[in-house]
């Protein structure tokens, strides 16, 4: 029978009493899936739930089979080793008791038939090119890419009934990228796929978007579902045109039903004086009158009320226009101002051969290769965070650099006070706009960043140098769009073709690459 992961009016509130969702009822069917939706709804969160790594507020979730995890954020504290980053140390935990003489029908029962466990991981990790590395090295000393690639081989190597997998493709290359998608391929169980990744979304069987009305679920890849929600969303906004045209035309019914009443009242005040009606009469004729009006007006107001929610209701159902818009830095670059200057740099990682590179006017490149080839290393010695092993570099703009990691320190800074250390003369009114423009409104501008999610983070990192009170001539990104949401990446495509300045961009992400004017030659770079 095929493995199910059911919900059961599935509920869960943040630990600042906020409900990030509530009442969800879905049933997942055993196959390649992709979970979207936009930063803070809840994607990981749901993830962390449907593995069983964290308890829901009230609800259940219901596991057919086991359920493999992989976890987004792979620090080392949490996966303090190799063979915890491949979730087989509570396996060979087991094995290595049992080897010691241990009976404990637990140990025998977690092993099964993996009694190769040991031979499988060397071996995965050997095809992996990381001979260097076994099931007790630690990982702190381990890179980002290295340690996806072996968080992934253990999900490959669990034999679960389904695989929830949060972000898979961050941090590698495109080599990685290609591998990911034929491992996916083959796998025969169920796998969620948490992912903002359009290249890896296409080769899912279904979409579910996460949404603050709940799940829903889309049939087909990335593409099938970006048709469908866009003509889904014109049905929304034509509906919602036609709501608020029928809201005036009632509003303007209402109003001259009101207009007749009134003339009605006064005409039929006027006959009672002419006529020499009695004053008791004449009181007993208003008080009906008034209490007509009222009840009237009662009718009115509840009227207008109903049409307000309708109004309300169907503009719930459109994707706002301004929300996640990033407005592009007011600089601009003149032709033929020099930039930057490298003269025989040498990376002190990566790359051995010296790099050669006059940036001049808005050009714009990206700077692609392997894991390891020092791309990253190049973004950090042209912002000055690193000195080159020799060679000469020379910069000559403001420039402003977005690590890939961006936005995880300092976490009990509010959003609000990160843009307010890199603008300080910008009003706090302004700033919050700004920030609200990104999504990150209300209470959430003034939290701590460690409760936002990991793409809110990267946000308003990206806003902290965008809006900084020098703007930038000279931007250089590192896998800018690691962590951000569909329609937040799409927003920040757009600024970054309204930018001015020039540009050096890494990132795995080809359909990102192409769709924001590039230079067509770029710079590559090799172990």
């Amino acid at each position: 029978m095929p493995a199910l992961l059911q919900l059961d009016r599935l509920s869960y509130v943040l630990p600042d009493g906020r409900a990030l969702f509530s009442d969800l009822q879905f049933s997942f069917a055993p196959q390649r899936i992709g979970l979207v939706g936009d930063n803070g709804v809840g994607k990981s969160v749901l993830a962390r739930l449907l593995a069983g790594q964290v308890q829901p507020s009230s609800g259940a979730v219901r596991r057919d089979g086991s359920v493999h995890y992989v976890a987004q954020e792979l620090d080392s504290q949490r996966y303090p080793n190799v063979a915890a980053l491949a979730g087989m140390d509570s396996l060979l935990a087991a094995l290595e008791r049992i080897g010691a003489g241990s009976v404990d029908e637990a140990d025998y029962a977690l092993v099964g038939e993996r009694w190769d466990a040991h031979v499988r991981l060397r071996q995965a990790l050997d095809a992996l090119d990381l001979r260097h590395v076994d099931a007790d090295t630690p990982t702190a000393g381990l890179s980002g890419g290295e340690r996806q690639r072996i968080a992934l081989q253990g999900a490959w190597l669990s034999q679960a009934d389904w695989l929830v997998l949060d972000e898979p493709s961050n941090h590698l290359d495109a080599h990685q990228r290609a591998r990911l998608v034929a491992q996916m391929a083959r796998w025969t169980g169920g796998l969620l796929l948490v992912s903002h990744d359009r290249g890896l979304l296409a080769h899912v069987d279904a979409i579910v978007e996460l949404s603050p009305q709940g799940l829903r679920s889309y049939g087909g890849n990335y593409a099938m579902y970006a048709l469908q929600r866009a003509q889904e969303q014109a049905g929304f906004a034509a509906a919602l045109q036609a709501e608020k045209a029928g809201a005036r035309r009632e509003q303007r019914e209402a109003q001259q039903q009101a207009e007749r009443q009134q003339r009605r009242v006064g005409r039929g005040e006027r006959e009672g004086r002419e006529g020499n009606q009695s004053k008791l009469l004449l009181d007993a004729k208003k008080e009906k009158s008034q209490d007509s009006q009222g009840k009237l007006r009662v009718r009115a107001q509840e009227a207008q009320q109903a049409r307000q929610q309708r109004v309300v209701d169907a503009g719930a159902r459109c994707a706002p226009d301004a929300e996640r818009l990033l407005l592009a830095p007011e600089s601009g670059v003149p032709n033929g101002k020099l930039i930057l200057e490298l003269r025989d740099v040498v990376l002190p990682h990566g790359q051995a051969q010296p790099l050669n590179l006059v940036l001049s006017g808005p050009r714009r490149l990206a700077v692609t290769g392997d894991n390891g080839s020092g791309k990253s290393t190049l973004l950090r010695v042209i912002a000055g965070q690193l000195a080159p092993a020799s060679g000469v570099l020379r910069c000559h703009a403001q420039l402003a650099w977005l690590d890939q990691h961006a936005g995880l320190q300092d976490g009990e800074w509010s959003a609000v006070q990160r843009l307010q250390a890199r603008h300080g003369t910008m009003a706090e009114g302004d700033l919050r706009t700004r920030l609200a423009l990104l999504g990150i409104a209300g209470a959430r501008a003034t939290m701590p960043s460690r409760l936002l999610s990991g793409g809110e983070r990267m946000k308003v990192a990206l806003a902290a140098e965008l809006y900084a009170q020098a703007p930038p001539q000279l931007l250089l990104l590192d896998e800018p769009d690691n962590h951000l949401d569909l329609a937040s990446l799409l927003a920040l495509e757009q600024m970054l073709l309204q930018y001015q300045g020039a540009l050096l961009v890494v990132s795995h992400d080809q359909a990102f690459l192409q769709a924001i004017n590039l230079d067509p030659e770029g710079l590559t770079l090799h172990k």
